[in-house]
């Protein structure tokens, strides 16, 4: 494998990725499970199961786990507040530090609370306040256990699949809708980013940006699609979480991956090189692979992490990578076919089996991370 030992900085960060309704299951006043034709159901049954699978987590020498809180358990209806579900995520973010694992908590990852959809979800230009509110009322509870948050997942995507592509809720094919969803998506984080800093001072607080390079084609020129503008008008960050899968455009006769998705590791490098000179901390908050026989992910993560090393020799100021995903999970539209997970999921029996391609990542966090 092309990445050598002892060639990350200490305190890196070597984590995998989850988010709530594609692995805890029963999340029935989401508004997904509640309105689309494709639903999680049981999902990978995360939701009763998490000590096991953060086990699997401390097995594979990982040091830190993203993953999210799902607002439609914790507000089920407007202004009431769930103690019983804040109480069971205590239990998740106390399970992790007990294993020596750092969190790094979601607070919205695509998913809203029923009543929201109905009010118009990330149109109505009240939605963010209503995110504010749940914010607010979450970090107060969490605030003993977390410090380190993303306040939105890829809301450029948000934006696009519901609302330009129609291929998630609600299903249009409007770009002005796209663009006001995209404009309230943004301005929740910018009122969620001081609600956490006023409860925690030292408080880490970021978004969650899909980014993917874009090559011009007959020059060198590189840049990066779609979520570029989006960081420029989100507003106050600690840091920049970069969620990279695969190059669109440009780069002909790459291997492919299950969904036909491009494998181009050096898009990684470029989108951390270009992003150095925002001077912020960068994380990879997402990079995977749907590999169902496995005979690609362990070279996608030891070619994407040099990405991330090249990257970090020239400067850019990487501190951590979390791997897209943990578990085999529900992927949204596309159902449980594509298997993204370094832990494979039976979903008859719940059954996990940790696949060959996360002991490779195991044996490079511990070599480059764990014993610095």
């Amino acid at each position: 494998m092309p990445v050598k030992k002892k060639s990350f900085p200490k305190g890196f960060l070597w984590g995998s990725a989850t988010s709530a309704y594609q692995v805890e299951g029963g999340n029935l006043n989401s508004d997904w499970e509640a309105l689309f034709s494709s639903k999680a159901g049981a999902a990978c049954d995360h939701y009763r199961r998490f000590e096991e699978d953060f086990d699997l987590v401390k097995s594979l020498n990982q040091n830190a786990h993203r993953f999210s809180v799902e607002w439609a358990r914790i507000e089920p209806e407007k202004g009431r507040f769930d103690e019983r579900e804040v109480e069971h995520y205590r239990e998740v973010l106390q399970a992790l530090r007990q294993r020596g694992i750092w969190p790094l908590v979601t607070l919205h990852h695509f998913t809203n609370p029923l009543w929201v959809f109905k009010r118009g979800g990330w149109e109505n230009p009240a939605t963010p306040s209503y995110f504010a509110s749940y914010v607010r009322y979450l970090v107060t509870h969490l605030a003993d256990l977390c410090d380190f948050w993303i306040t939105v997942n890829e809301p450029t995507v948000s934006a696009a699949e519901g609302y330009l592509w129609g291929r998630w809720l609600p299903g249009k094919h409007d770009p002005l809708s796209a663009a006001v969803v995209l404009k309230h998506l943004l301005q929740a984080h910018q009122l969620a980013y001081p609600i956490i800093h006023n409860i925690q001072p030292d408080a880490r607080v970021g978004l969650a940006h899909a980014l993917t390079p874009l090559k011009v084609p007959g020059t060198d020129r590189v840049f990066l699609h779609l979520d570029r503008r989006s960081i420029k008008w989100a507003g106050k960050q600690d840091f920049i979480g970069v969620n990279y899968y695969r190059s669109i455009g440009g780069v002909i006769n790459l291997p492919k991956s299950d969904l036909g998705w491009a494998i181009y590791p050096q898009g990684l490098y470029q989108v951390l090189n270009q992003l150095k000179g925002t001077g912020l901390p960068l994380y990879v908050t997402e990079n995977g692979i749907a590999d169902a026989d496995d005979d690609q992910r362990a070279d996608y993560i030891a070619d994407h992490l040099f990405a991330v090393w090249r990257a970090l020799r020239e400067g850019a100021d990487v501190r951590g990578y979390f791997h897209w995903s943990l578990l085999d999970n529900f992927e949204w539209a596309k159902g449980f076919e594509p298997r993204f997970g370094l832990v494979e999921v039976d979903y008859q029996t719940m059954e996990r089996r940790i696949r060959s391609s996360a002991r490779v990542y195991a044996r490079i966090a511990k070599q480059n991370g764990l014993e610095s």
